[in-house]
């Protein structure tokens, strides 16, 4: 029996997270470290930086081929998914039948730069020369004075989002041992914030109650993870988690992909709205 396009995306972040890597805190997208296609320039979404092995360009065999580019002996392709509305015939309430475009899970294979030979490596003209905590500090203010959300800091031990309050409770950066994990937090609880009925209307019923290991709340979990690793990479703010390598986290997070095969991409696709939301990038637009 053939593999759904979910479990084989499933089985290689199990397998990064079984040798000991967080795909989610690899430095994969952004403006420093970044997979895109060398045709369309593009950044690939956030799943597929996930899963693919390098930084830089990639591309399929023919669009290499198109550039002069030959594939060399030996060399293995990764995928790229992506989704593909197909129609579906779907039968109403009054019995009569109507034509639904529904997206399926799709994917093509992809090689990186260096496994081609006859190309040249493009110089990379997307490094921007920001200041990474003022810039960081900017998104912050931007987003929480938008949003409108209420925001304590104090001497305190605990970090926090509050759906019911929509409240963010922040120790003083004074209690980090390092100021970038300040920020790691700090966007972490931001992201949760998108999931708020009046913004991305994410929160499930239970889930600022739940425990981790229940589906909804690890999922919710994962987002914040994803989304605030991808904006500190973006900015080029650089953390160290040493907890996050530890035993216990990463197998509570095995335990949970492999249960349930669709839960990576689910959880990455909303983090990328939140994201973009978080940035005043096209709210609406859905990505994969």
């Amino acid at each position: 029996m053939s593999k759904s396009v979910y479990e084989m995306v499933t089985e290689k972040i199990i397998s990064q997270l079984e040798s000991g890597v967080i795909p989610w805190e690899k430095p994969w997208t952004g403006a420093y470290n970044e997979a895109y296609n060398r045709i369309s320039k593009k950044s690939y979404s956030f799943i597929n930086q996930m899963l693919l092995l390098h930084n830089g360009e990639y591309a399929t065999f023919k669009q290499w081929e198109s550039l002069g580019g030959r594939i060399k002996k030996g060399e293995k392709s990764e995928i790229v998914v992506f989704w593909k509305p197909l129609p579906i015939e779907v039968q109403k309430e009054d019995g009569t039948k109507e034509i639904k475009q529904v997206p399926f899970l799709r994917y093509y294979n992809v090689f990186h730069i260096s496994q081609v030979k006859g190309v040249e490596v493009l110089e990379n003209e997307r490094i921007k020369n920001i200041n990474p905590i003022e810039e960081a500090e900017k998104i912050l203010d931007a987003y929480i004075n938008r949003e409108n959300i209420k925001l304590i800091k104090e001497l305190s031990n605990d970090a926090y989002y509050s759906p019911g309050r929509d409240l963010i409770h922040l120790p003083l950066i004074e209690q980090f041992n390092n100021v970038n994990e300040y920020y790691s937090t700090f966007f972490h609880e931001i992201t949760h914030s998108t999931g708020h009925e009046k913004r991305l209307n994410r929160m499930e019923p239970g889930v600022k109650v739940a425990k981790f290991g229940n589906t909804e709340y690890s999922k919710e979990e994962l987002v914040a993870e994803i989304g605030a690793a991808n904006i500190l990479n973006i900015l080029g703010i650089e953390t160290i988690k040493t907890f996050r390598n530890s035993t216990a986290y990463i197998q509570s997070w095995l335990q949970v992909l492999k249960n349930d095969a669709k839960f990576i991409v689910s959880a990455s696709s909303k983090a990328e709205k939140a994201v973009k939301y978080i940035l005043g990038e096209n709210k609406n637009e859905s990505m994969i």
